[in-house]
């Protein structure tokens, strides 16, 4: 695959798996926690909704490096993505991505605790597999034949 379709390859998974687990650093630990993405490839950029009082944002505004792990275990697809995030209280693209899973934490758009929270991505590596039973069968075979099974494509990505 040439760089462009890496690329592409990225934000199609990111888009399709559509929820993260998002990595921030809390003095020495790092910490994560359940996200729903929103994409504008456009921007180069991936958006969250998130609330003024959280703790990451906190650790965003001290360490803004992030770590993206998106998964699709069913499928076996996953795509961990670097960035760089920063907080914002651009309400109008919270208005433009809000969502219905949003509800679950805010009652409207116009909730005046809700921040943008911006990841510039810096980097990525993905893991687009066949699929879970071909996976199996690829890894007894391998197991048999001693051998490594082929479990598809991984590629490391510079954004």
């Amino acid at each position: 695959m040439s760089h462009h379709d890496d690329t592409a390859k990225v934000w199609e998974l990111i888009d399709r798996i559509g929820f993260c687990m998002l990595a921030t650093q809390s003095g020495s630990d790092i910490r994560s926690r359940p996200m729903s993405a929103y994409t504008k490839k456009d921007d180069h950029a991936i958006y969250f909704l998130t609330d003024v009082a959280s703790h990451k944002d906190e650790e965003i505004s001290r360490r803004p490096n992030v770590c993206l792990a998106f998964a699709d275990p069913k499928a076996q697809k996953y795509v961990s993505v670097s960035g760089t995030a920063q907080v914002s209280n651009d309400r109008e693209l919270v208005r433009e991505i809000w969502s219905t899973p949003a509800k679950a934490w805010w009652d409207s758009p116009d909730d005046p605790s809700i921040r943008i929270l911006k990841v510039d991505p810096g980097f990525a590596e993905y893991w687009d597999s066949p699929g879970t039973v071909v996976s199996y069968i690829k890894m007894a075979a391998a197991a048999v034949s001693n051998s490594k099974p082929d479990m598809g494509d991984n590629e490391k990505v510079s954004l």
